[in-house]
Formats: structure tokens, sequence, C-alpha cells
């Protein structure tokens, strides 16, 4: 989120990008709650000190029939006030929790993905002199994929990897953590579980509410007398990694912080009916590698960091001799807490274009305010850090550009050379 005082003193900046990325506030009835959330704070304080200045009177023995009214009186109207007050800072937390970071000033100006700015192509794609065949039929062929029963099992979007699609998945997986660990990040296997608060945290909520899933006991279906902070299943390693250091205060000295998670992710893909029905590529469960880095508050830094998190993913795809392309998002697809963003697209010949395979975004302090992550500085000052996140590697979508790219003419793929050493085997093949 941002800081109250800043949206005061930069109202118009605030309102354009709350313009700019299509975010459904209205900022002037935001600052009228915050302003009667402020008077009101102040008049309980007020009425607060009175009432210890009557109960001081009436211990020092001034205890007189007009004492004790007043004493009432001023009781009734505090808790007046404090359930008014209450309830404005209620109102008044709920909508500060929609307002967008300002985008970085090279973002593009647009509505959606048709707005988005193709930075550069990188790699080169293969001319087959074949006709090829696309992810789907090469994995049933090889015995390697199977959605029919991923279907029976899990439903809609459900699939099983088998035989040589494990090991490529699990293969392109450890693969991105072995170049994390050699970048000297931390390597994590998060918990795929987290509460509301994280989710509220790094922006999930309220924005994206409708693509996350979420958790109960069975035996608790039928309990909903007490009320508790709801379990979710995440989208992405990053709500873990990023609540890890929630509500601490770290040193200096200990910037740059760099995290690699590892997890399984789950996204409920609402909104998206009628997309990429077929394959794995839009599904509801995958892996994912993730980079997130903590640093100083300084736009400097973190833009720094930004760039070599994207470098970093540009590596491990140059490394599987994938090409792709990089997109500079523009603001009405970019997400309410992001300052700048790219999204990284691999090439799917089948498909005749590019898939997005990573997402890196510079949140600079936002998801910090919401997650209350400080560091205290050299000389002694509080801080909120900048954070950043990126993709490393996501599969099996990823799974879809290999098979694609590397399939031969006999139905068979060969297995990119950096890949062999964990799969085991060059090719795949009947």
């Amino acid at each position: 989120m941002l800081d109250i005082n800043y949206i005061r003193e930069n109202k118009d900046k605030v309102a354009q990008a709350i313009i700019y990325k299509g975010i459904d506030l209205n900022l002037e009835y935001l600052l009228d709650l915050d302003k009667k959330r402020r008077t009101l704070k102040q008049e309980v304080d007020e009425l607060r000190e009175k009432r210890n200045e009557i109960t001081e009177q009436i211990k020092n023995g001034k205890k007189t029939d007009k004492l004790i009214k007043n004493a009432k009186e001023v009781k009734r109207l505090i808790s007046e006030l404090e359930d008014k007050y209450s309830r404005v800072k209620k109102e008044y937390e709920k909508l500060l929790l929609f307002v967008p970071q300002i985008p970085s000033k090279d973002t593009p100006i647009g509505k959606d993905e048709n707005d988005n700015k193709v930075i550069g192509e990188f790699g080169k794609k293969r001319k087959f002199d074949f006709k090829i065949k696309d992810h789907i039929k090469l994995g049933e062929n090889l015995d390697i994929l199977d959605l029919k029963r991923g279907v029976k099992v899990s439903g809609f979007r459900g699939y099983f990897l088998k035989n040589e699609g494990v090991l490529l998945h699990m293969a392109i997986l450890r693969y991105a953590l072995d170049k994390m660990e050699k970048y000297g990040f931390t390597l994590m296997l998060t918990p795929t579980l987290a509460k509301d608060s994280y989710f509220y945290g790094t922006g999930w909520f309220p924005f994206d509410m409708d693509n996350v899933y979420k958790v109960m006991p069975a035996g608790k279906l039928k309990l909903d007398k007490k009320e508790e902070e709801a379990t979710n299943l995440i989208g992405t390693a990053e709500v873990s990694l990023c609540g890890y250091y929630a509500d601490e205060i770290l040193s200096e000295e200990d910037l740059p912080v760099k995290l690699c998670g590892i997890s399984q992710c789950y996204r409920s893909e609402v909104g998206s009916y009628g997309r990429d029905t077929k394959g794995i590529y839009r599904i509801h469960e995958f892996a994912k590698v993730e980079q997130v880095v903590l640093c100083r508050n300084e736009d400097e830094i973190s833009e720094e960091w930004f760039k070599k998190l994207r470098d970093i993913s540009q590596e491990i795809l140059n490394d599987l001799e994938l090409p792709h392309r990089v997109i500079q998002m523009c603001t009405g697809d970019m997400g309410a807490g992001k300052y700048k963003m790219y999204d990284i697209e691999t090439w799917m010949p089948a498909r005749g274009d590019y898939g997005e395979t990573h997402s890196c975004s510079n949140l600079q302090d936002w998801q910090a305010r919401r997650l209350n992550i400080k560091y205290r500085d050299k000389k002694g000052k509080i801080n909120f850090v900048h954070t950043m996140n990126n993709t490393a590697i996501a599969s099996p979508r990823v799974l879809i550009a290999i098979l694609e790219n590397f399939q031969q003419k006999d139905g068979s793929v060969k297995v990119p050379k950096v890949l062999e050493e964990y799969v085991g085997k060059s090719i795949i093949k009947n």
C-alpha cells in the first residue's frame, strides 16, 4: 500500500494511477474517511483524557454527584465515538488496500495486453522440414503425458506426467535451483498453505481473490461458529517468501536478502474459461522456482536487482536453447502493486506464437508496507525494504516449449544439452 501522507500530498498522481490501472476506487471518499478517522481519533483521545482527569479527582476525594454524572456521560460518549471510529477505521483500512502503486515513468500507458511493449526477441527459431506436432500429440505418443486420466481424477485441466515426462519436469526444476544457488540465493522449500494476511500483504488479496483456492479441513465444514483467519493454497512461492520476514526489522548489513522458493502452485483460472482449454498451458496445479529479493529503499538499487532477476531467467532460457521475447507490461495489465513489470514469453512452435512463461515485478515498498518488512540503516533510521520477484522457471508450461522446439521427424524429442545429466538420456523416444 501507499503511505496515507503520500496519498494526501500526491492526490493527483494517485488518482491518475487509479485510472491508468483500472482500479475501482473512489479516492475522494477514501480521503474523506481518512479525515473522519483522524477527527474521531482526536475526539476519543480528548474524552479519554477528560475521563482520566475525572477519575483522578474522584480518587483524590472529590467524589461529588456532579463528577459522577460527568464520568457516566463521558463514558457514554467514549463508547459511542469508539464504535463510530471503529466502523470508519475498518472501512478506511479496507479501501486503503485498493490504492495502487504509482507506475514507473517508462511504463507504457494502456488498458490491456494489446498495449504491452515488446522490448526484444532472443534466440533463433528453428525451421522444421517436416509437419510438426503439438505438445499434446508428442506427449501422448511418447507416453509421457496423460490428459484423459488427469481429467478423470482431478477434473477440468487435470493431467498426469509420466515416465521421462516426470524426469524432464524434475530436471528443469533442479537445473533452475542449481542456477539460483550459483547466484547466492537461499534455497527454500516453501509452505503451499498461507494465511489470508499474507495474501493481502503480497497484493493477491483483494485484487485476485477469485483465482485462489481457499482451504478448510473437511471436518470443519459444518462448523461456522468461530471466525478464524482462513488458509489458502498459494499461486506462487512469492506469498510464502515475502511472508518469511513479515513484521520484522532487518539490518542494512543483511540486505539484499536473496530468496529462492520451490513449490507447487495452485490457481483456479477464473476468468480464463474458454482460453487454452487443451493441453498443459493453462492448468490449476504446477511447480515453480521463484526468485524474491528484498533490498534497500533506493530506486536505483531495486531497479538494478529487478534487471538481474530478469537476466537470470533469460540465462536459463538461453541455456535451454529456447527462443523467447521480453514484454514490458502496460499500466492496465501489470497489477495494482507493480511499479514496473516484465513478462518473458517463450516460443511455442505449434501455437505459432510466444506463450508467457515468466513474470518479473518491481513493487518498491508497496508490499513491504502491507507486510511490515523494514530495515535499520547505518544511521539508525527505520525504512521499508523494496521487494522484487520473478519466475526462475515454471513447469509443466515450459515443457510445451521444450517438446515442440526439440521434436524430431520420427516423433522423438531431444533433451536440451544442459538437462541430459539430470534426465539420464539425450533423447526421449518410444
